[in-house]
């Protein structure tokens, strides 16, 4: 009987087997096993956003997930979106507006902004959109609502929502 690995995937457009303990999470896989230590570790309850990955297109907290359930997933980490030589809009943003204190939290801030993004284009409301049926209108209170998981100790929030806002309307610009 051939080998097979316990789940075969996809980080940052590399493919990767996992082959370790079934109870590795799936934050301690990229940061521990992978070397991608952007994603970091902060409360490992789930609670402040600091572990977000975008999986599949939809973020979560990767201390909360197993490695070994994302078999064929395609998974992004900070590393995946820019780097220094090139950083993606939402990181650009971020530098020009001083949407870190510490940095802690800011690739999870990054990552669940990105998704954020997509799920707005998406047209999927969240707990403050008005009309459920409706595109989602892009306004403070609805940024807020989408990155609440994400918790900043320095209280960053008014430049995290600016960048997030300049993100945006670059990237209607691009379209």
């Amino acid at each position: 009987m051939a080998h097979r690995p316990a789940a075969r995937l996809t980080v940052n457009g590399q493919s990767h087997e996992f082959e370790g303990d079934p109870r590795r999470t799936l934050l301690d896989y990229l940061r521990l096993d992978l070397g991608l230590t952007g994603t970091k570790k902060g409360c490992d309850h789930g609670q402040c956003g600091a572990c977000t990955v975008i999986v599949d297109g939809r973020r979560i907290n990767s201390c909360l997930s197993l490695a070994v359930m994302h078999d064929g997933s395609d998974i992004t980490t900070i590393e995946g979106l820019g780097d220094p030589q090139a950083l993606s809009v939402l990181q650009q943003a971020f530098v020009a507006h001083d949407g870190f204190q510490c940095g802690y939290c800011t690739p999870g801030q990054i990552c669940s902004a990105a998704a954020m993004i997509e799920e707005i284009r998406a047209g999927w409301p969240s707990a403050v959109s008005g009309d459920v049926a409706a595109a989602p209108a892009i306004d403070d209170d609805e940024i807020r609502e989408r990155m609440s998981g994400n918790l900043c100790r320095c209280g960053a929030y008014d430049n995290i929502l600016a960048a997030i806002r300049y993100a945006l309307a670059q990237e209607e610009r691009a379209t």
